[in-house]
C-alpha cells in the first residue's frame, strides 16, 4: 500500500489547504488508509470490524495523515530559509499586495502550519532559520502517536519571550536549547 497508492494519494499534499475547519480533509484521508487495509486484508464494510481491530491486524498504524503533514511542514522550512526576494515565501507569508474576492476569507495555508505547530507566523519563521532544528521539531509536531510529545523536549521556562505571561513551555526561548 506505501509503495503504490501513497505516492499517488499524496502527490502535491505540500500545497494543499484544509478547506473545513473540522478537519474534513484529514477524515477523508484517514479513511482512505483504512479502506485500503481493508481491501488488503479483505475485511468487508459490513464485517462490523473497528478500526483499531483492523490496525492491529494489519500490524501497522495510522501514518498517512502523519506523513502529509511532516511534508507539508518540510516544504514550509525550506522555503522560509531561502534568500532575498522569493515569490513562493511571499505568497506563503500572506504579503503579497492587492486586494481579496468577496466573502468570508477561506482558509490561508498558513493556518493548517500554525494550528499544528502551535506557533505564530514569525516564531515558525524564526524557528526554520536553522534546518536541524525545524526537522527535529517538525518529526515531533507530524508524529505525536510514536514520538514524544515536543514539549517534553523543552525545559519549561517562567515566563514567554512574546510576554503572554504565562507558565508554560516556551518554544522561542527553549528552543536553542536542543
Amino acid at each position: 500500500m506505501k509503495a503504490l497508492l501513497w505516492p499517488v494519494v499524496t502527490h502535491g499534499c505540500e500545497s494543499w489547504t484544509g478547506r473545513k475547519k473540522h478537519g474534513h480533509e484529514e477524515k477523508r484521508l484517514e479513511a482512505f488508509e483504512m479502506k485500503g487495509l481493508r481491501k488488503i486484508l479483505r475485511v468487508s464494510w459490513t464485517a462490523k470490524k473497528i478500526n483499531e481491530w483492523v490496525l492491529n491486524k494489519a500490524g501497522v498504524k495510522r501514518e498517512l495523515l502523519d506523513t502529509a503533514k511532516a511534508r507539508k511542514l518540510a516544504y514550509y522550512g525550506h522555503t522560509m530559509r531561502k534568500q532575498g526576494n522569493c515569490l513562493e515565501k511571499e505568497i506563503m507569508q500572506g504579503t503579497m499586495t492587492g486586494a481579496r474576492r468577496r466573502g468570508s476569507p477561506r482558509r490561508a495555508w498558513i493556518d493548517n502550519i500554525k494550528s499544528w505547530t502551535g506557533l505564530s507566523v514569525e516564531e515558525s519563521i524564526r524557528m526554520t532559520e536553522d534546518g536541524d532544528k525545524w526537522r527535529k521539531y517538525v518529526h515531533g509536531v507530524a508524529n505525536p502517536r510514536t514520538e514524544q510529545p515536543i514539549f517534553l523536549l523543552f525545559k519549561p521556562t517562567n515566563t514567554c519571550s512574546i510576554s503572554c505571561g504565562m507558565l508554560r513551555t516556551c518554544c522561542c526561548t527553549a528552543f536553542d536549547q536542543l
